[in-house]
């Protein structure tokens, strides 16, 4: 799942999309990894998975970001997030 973090946010929010990435609010700021644990456990939280099955697997350091979800297809994650899932190529 594409992620572009918005750290320091007044509240924690899936703000929708932004392109081809999940927009996401933390109020944890960007620093020592508390903005991408908060992220994390947004994501777990909202896709009713434990805390474990949400992995940061690119970004760490970045505003862009890429999470995995263990044992949900991606059309799963788009439906549980009330998102348009991937588009099929032309």
């Amino acid at each position: 799942m594409r992620v572009k973090a918005v750290p320091g946010a007044s509240r924690n929010a899936v703000a929708g999309l932004l392109g081809d990435r999940l927009k996401v609010r933390v109020a944890a700021p960007a620093e020592g990894g508390k903005a991408n644990e908060a992220i994390a456990a947004l994501l777990a939280r909202r896709l009713g998975v434990g805390r474990r099955d949400v992995q940061l697997v690119e970004g760490p350091t970045q505003p862009r970001k890429t999470f995995r979800v263990e044992g949900l297809s991606p059309a799963e994650v788009a439906a549980r997030l009330n998102i348009a899932g991937p588009r099929a190529p032309s």
